[in-house]
C-alpha cells in the first residue's frame, strides 16, 4: 500500500511519489487527476517522461492560461532529469503556480537526490510506493485491496492468492477484482482455490507446503509444474526455507493460543495452526538436515551447481525424508 504524509490533500501544489512500485506510482497519479477533474472536469493533464522535460519546458506548462484552467502536470522518472531541467523544478518548488499541481515520481535512489530533498524541503505532500518484496506486505496489499472495495476475504484467501499470483501487484489486484465481481459474500480458500487453482498448484509454496508435509511425490510434480510454468528457482528455495524455519520456530516454542504464538514467532494466527499440522513427525535434527539441504539447493540455483532443476530436486526429497523422521530408526 502506498503511505502518505500528514498533508494529504491530493491537490496541493506539489506530489511527490516516492519509490519504484509501478502499480503504486500510477495510482498516486491517478487520485491527484481524480481529483483534480471532480475540482474542474476540464483539468488538462501533461504526462511526461523525465526526457521530455527539457530546460523551459516546465516554465511554459506552468505559465498562466487565458481560461484559467486547471493543470496536472506529471514527471516520470524525476531522478532522471538533466541538471539543467532540475534546476528549473527547484525554482518552480519555491513558488509553484495557482491552480497547477506538479507530480514528480521519483525512484528514490541517490540518483537525483538533490531534487527529492528540494521537494521535501519545500513541503511537498509525499506518497510512499515501495517495492513490496516481503510476502507479508503483499499480503498486507491483497487485504487493503479487499477492504478498500468493501469486502473481506478470509486470512486464509488472501494467503492463497498470494501464493498463487505470487509478487506482480497488478495482477493480485486484478485478481480480487475479478473476485469481488464474481463472487458474493466472503472470499475464502476454496473459491481462490477454484479460480486459481493452476497457479497454486505451480506455485513455489504449493511446492514448500508438500515438502514439508512429507509427501515427496506431490512436492515433485509440484516443483516440475512450478519451474515449467517459469517461476524462478530462487523463489522456490525461498518457499522452502520459510516453510522449514517455521517448522523449526514452531516445534520450539513454547505451547500457548495461537494468538500468543503468532506475537511471539512473527506469524499470523492462521499459519500457526496450519504449521502445527505440517510439523507432526518432524525431530530437531529433521530441520537440521533440511536446513542444509535448502541451503545446499540455494547455492545450487544461485551458479554453484549445472543443474538447477536437479538441485532442487534433491532438496524437495531430503526434506520430504526430514518430515517423517520421528519414529524413524
Amino acid at each position: 500500500m502506498a503511505r502518505k504524509t500528514a498533508n494529504d490533500d491530493p491537490l496541493a501544489p506539489v506530489t511527490l511519489a516516492v519509490g519504484q512500485e509501478d502499480l503504486l506510482l500510477d495510482r498516486a497519479v491517478q487520485e491527484v487527476v481524480a481529483a483534480a477533474k471532480a475540482s474542474d472536469a476540464d483539468t488538462d493533464v501533461r504526462d511526461l517522461t523525465s526526457d521530455q522535460l527539457q530546460p523551459g519546458t516546465l516554465a511554459e506548462l506552468t505559465s498562466p492560461s487565458l481560461f484559467a484552467e486547471r493543470k496536472v502536470v506529471v514527471v516520470r522518472n524525476a531522478q532522471d532529469l538533466s541538471a539543467d531541467t532540475i534546476k528549473d523544478v527547484k525554482a518552480y518548488l519555491g513558488a509553484p503556480a495557482e491552480e497547477i499541481t506538479l507530480v514528480l515520481l521519483h525512484a528514490g535512489a541517490a540518483k537525483g537526490k538533490g531534487l527529492l530533498d528540494a521537494a521535501r524541503k519545500a513541503g511537498a505532500r509525499e506518497v510512499a510506493c515501495p517495492k513490496m518484496t516481503k510476502p507479508a506486505d503483499r499480503l498486507a496489499f491483497v487485504r487493503q485491496e479487499f477492504r478498500a472495495v468493501g469486502r473481506s476475504g478470509t486470512p486464509e484467501a488472501c494467503q492463497a492468492l498470494v501464493d498463487a499470483i505470487g509478487s506482480d501487484l497488478r495482477e493480485l489486484a486484478s485478481a480480487v477484482s475479478q473476485l469481488v465481481a464474481d463472487v458474493e459474500g466472503t472470499i475464502d480458500e476454496a473459491v481462490v482455490g477454484r479460480y486459481y487453482t493452476g497457479r497454486a498448484e505451480a506455485s513455489s509454496f504449493t511446492v514448500a507446503d508438500r515438502a514439508v508435509e512429507g509427501r515427496a511425490a506431490e512436492a515433485l510434480e509440484a516443483l516440475r509444474w512450478s519451474l515449467a510454468t517459469g517461476v524462478a528457482p530462487v523463489m522456490i528455495t525461498s518457499a522452502l526455507a520459510q516453510g522449514v524455519r517455521a517448522i523449526g520456530k514452531l516445534s520450539s516454542a513454547r505451547g500457548g493460543r495461537p494468538a500468543d504464538l503468532a506475537r511471539e514467532l512473527g506469524m499470523p494466527p492462521w499459519k500457526i495452526d496450519r504449521v502445527r499440522q505440517q510439523m507432526r513427525g518432524w525431530t530437531p535434527d529433521g530441520v537440521a538436515v533440511a536446513l542444509r539441504a535448502v541451503a545446499e539447493a540455494d547455492a545450487g540455483v544461485k551458479g554453484g551447481g549445472d543443474d538447477p532443476a536437479y538441485a532442487l530436486e534433491k532438496a524437495v526429497v531430503t526434506i520430504a525424508r526430514a518430515a517423517r523422521s520421528r519414529g524413524r530408526s
